[in-house]
């Protein structure tokens, strides 16, 4: 529940997580529509929906307008969880209530987009670290300069240089326009990633953005280790093939994910 100053001090306008959920939930009804029809209205996971209506999650505050819209209400009714008269005005501490609970609401989900990049940049640089030691020990161990440069090394290059930027550069959300139309690529940055039949939205963007780091951060601790194996098992019988297999199977096959999770929740 999100609490106002207002309501610690005596004042009744607290955000109640159940009684937005409630409210959305009849309003859908009243509409004829399943979550699944508001989430395609909203361009968002019928899963979202779902916790809104459980009180188990709030919207973000950019969709308040959208959902508003989209069920038949003001955002006013919308964040007091109830319908009001037309005729009748809200009084001054009433409009201050409701404005504080949308800043808390932002403030809210500002401060765990935060925590959430914070976390994101300490397994990034713990798969560095890693990275970084098993190149050095494999150098240690046989493994030449050159041939870590002819293979496995600029790839341990890329997947880093990809993890750093959904880690650490990528932004958590997309434009609005991304929503409203039918985009497949993302530019941000030094980064262009051109998805040919994958519309980029904010619905399946979170869960792009996490395969993305997930898979690059760990095709950078496994693809040196793999590439030792193998290099001792067959030597230089099959080195060429290895070198250059393992390293194109662990880029190419990041994509493979991200197009799965970009699909279901298109």
């Amino acid at each position: 529940m999100y609490q106002t100053d207002n309501e610690k001090s005596g004042g009744t306008y607290p955000m109640d997580n159940k009684k937005f959920g409630e409210f959305i939930a009849q309003l859908r009804k009243e509409k004829h529509l399943t979550q699944k029809e508001l989430a395609e209205r909203l361009f968002i996971s019928d899963k979202a929906v779902s916790k809104w209506e459980r009180g188990l999650s709030m919207p973000n505050v950019s969709m308040l307008i959208p959902i508003a819209e989209a069920l038949g209400v003001t955002v006013t009714e919308l964040l007091r969880g109830e319908r009001l008269e037309t005729e009748r005005i809200l009084k001054k501490d009433e409009v201050e209530a409701l404005v504080t609970c949308s800043m808390e609401m932002s403030f809210k989900e500002q401060k765990v987009r935060q925590k959430n990049r914070r976390r994101w940049i300490r397994l990034y640089l713990v798969s560095l670290c890693i990275a970084a030691a098993e190149l050095f020990l494999f150098n240690r161990l046989g493994f030449s300069l050159n041939d870590m440069a002819e293979g496995v090394l600029p790839y341990v290059g890329m997947l880093l240089m990809f993890g750093g930027w959904f880690c650490i550069f990528a932004r958590e959300t997309l434009p609005a326009y991304y929503d409203e139309n039918k985009i497949n690529f993302i530019s941000d940055g030094f980064l262009r990633m051109n998805m040919p039949g994958l519309y980029f939205n904010n619905s399946n963007w979170p869960h792009i953005l996490n395969t993305g780091r997930i898979w690059c951060m760990a095709g950078a601790v496994v693809l040196p280790v793999a590439e030792y194996i193998l290099w001792v098992i067959f030597e230089r019988e099959l080195w060429v093939v290895t070198r250059l297999l393992v390293p194109l199977v662990s880029l190419l096959g990041m994509f493979i994910p991200m197009y799965v999770f970009g699909k279901k929740y298109e």
